[in-house]
């Protein structure tokens, strides 16, 4: 076993695990959480209709990711997510997801113009009339393309739970299809998480520096 890499200030929180098979330390994140690392060690999380944003600068060598949702209501599409301002109640949690995770990322050392994306989720699994994974979606297309991001890849939609490796030095991600009675489990964390955001505050303005 490696030595467990040294973690950044303010992710204590965040459980690390030893994964035999792959010989590397992961960090793993759940609904709600972000990690950024400069270490030599995985992020690891498993996704349904929920979204993680995999950001990384190659020079600096240092990256993160997300695991978020919105609280939309059944009347959303779209074309109306796009429209929506950025103070709504929706792309104002979507925002604090996204740019707290990016200007982590810069404050330790990454520049935004190098920052490359890889994006994932957003599954249609949840017991609703209305598929917030599709929501998901068009809120984080929308967000990369106004922040002028380099998103160079994705693996969102579908019907199957994703389970996702991230390493935030080289960009590498894994992507695994899950199709087992584990998705009841996903689906109950989602539901809990999405009870939860809709009451939450998620603070006051954050801006990218």
């Amino acid at each position: 076993m490696n030595q467990l890499p040294k973690m950044l200030p303010g992710y204590s929180h965040v459980n690390r695990y030893w994964d035999k098979s792959r010989k590397a330390w992961i960090a793993k994140i759940l609904p709600g959480q972000f990690y950024v690392s400069q270490g030599q060690e995985m992020i690891g999380t498993v996704l349904g209709s929920c979204i993680s944003a995999c950001i990384w600068d190659d020079y600096a060598k240092v990256g993160g990711m997300n695991h978020f949702m919105l609280p939309l209501s059944k009347n959303k599409s779209f074309d109306s997510i796009k429209k929506l301002p950025p103070s709504s109640d929706a792309n104002r949690y979507g925002n604090y997801a996204m740019e707290h995770l990016i200007n982590e990322v810069l404050k330790h050392g990454g520049v935004k113009e190098r920052l490359q994306v890889k994006l994932f989720g957003g599954a249609s699994v949840m017991r609703t009339s209305y598929d917030i994974g599709e929501q998901n979606i068009a809120f984080v297309l929308n967000y990369t393309q106004q922040e002028g991001l380099n998103v160079i890849s994705q693996n969102m939609g579908h019907n199957f739970p994703r389970k996702i490796l991230f390493d935030p030095i080289t960009g590498k991600a894994l992507m695994k299809r899950i199709r087992s009675l584990h998705n009841d489990t996903i689906v109950q964390r989602e539901e809990a998480y999405r009870e939860e955001i809709v009451t939450s505050d998620v603070g006051g303005e954050v801006e990218l520096f």
